[in-house]
């Protein structure tokens, strides 16, 4: 689908003006270090489902569930000791944990369970904290497998500008940072309840950083 784009370009400091349309249900473009994220209310299942449709995502891919705090994590999440050790010593930033809900709490139907969660830093982390919950996200790009060649995550504003023109996405704004460098995925980490954390992916953050965070109180080495 095609169409004029209508998304709202915002300054950095104009993310109260972000905040509001995320709390409309509407999708709002944050720009990281790594490239632009795709946001909606977790809470919100029709503007998750616009997330998922925008990405042409398979809905047993989650979505990725962005908090505003290790505490947050603490009251949704059984956090193993490893976990606590890596929110504590990586958090906010670019590590995503797989972690286990706990007991009572209604998962996220989005995210999934275990859900992959993150605490992001810069804009992002600014967003979630005005939005006073927690968000959904993902890359603004086609997800697999229905991406191409061609379909590349959106690293300008102008590019996300162009996704939601080409897609008829209903991006109801994007915040303009300029250019994200890094292009490279976050790292994941799996940090199942009573067991040892496990790296999945490496990303941003390095490997010996996971390791330097886990033994920060005579926690294991990563396996």
């Amino acid at each position: 689908m095609t169409g004029q784009s209508t998304v709202d370009t915002l300054a950095p400091d104009q993310l109260p003006d972000a905040a509001r349309f995320l709390a409309a249900g509407q999708m709002v473009a944050v720009p990281t270090p790594r490239w632009y994220m795709l946001c909606a209310r977790a809470a919100d299942p029709a503007a998750t489902s616009a997330v998922f449709r925008a990405k042409q995502r398979p809905a047993a891919k989650p979505l990725l569930l962005l908090l505003d705090s290790p505490a947050t994590a603490g009251t949704l999440f059984n956090l193993s000791s490893d976990a606590r050790l890596l929110t504590g010593g990586l958090w906010p930033g670019d590590l995503a944990l797989r972690l286990p809900w706990k007991t009572g709490v209604q998962p996220v139907a989005a995210v999934g369970s275990p859900a992959l969660v993150g605490c992001p830093d810069g804009l992002l982390g600014q967003l979630v904290a005005l939005a006073g919950e927690p968000l959904a996200a993902a890359v603004c790009s086609i997800s697999t497998p229905a991406a191409g060649e061609k379909d590349h995550p959106s690293l300008t504003a102008d590019q996300v500008v162009a996704f939601d023109r080409t897609t008829g996405a209903g991006i109801a704004a994007v915040v303009d940072n300029g250019i994200c460098p890094h292009g490279r995925h976050m790292t994941i980490v799996d940090c199942p309840a009573g067991a040892a954390a496990l790296l999945e992916r490496e990303g941003t953050v390095h490997a010996r950083a996971v390791e330097a965070a886990l033994a920060s109180a005579g926690g294991p080495n990563v396996g």
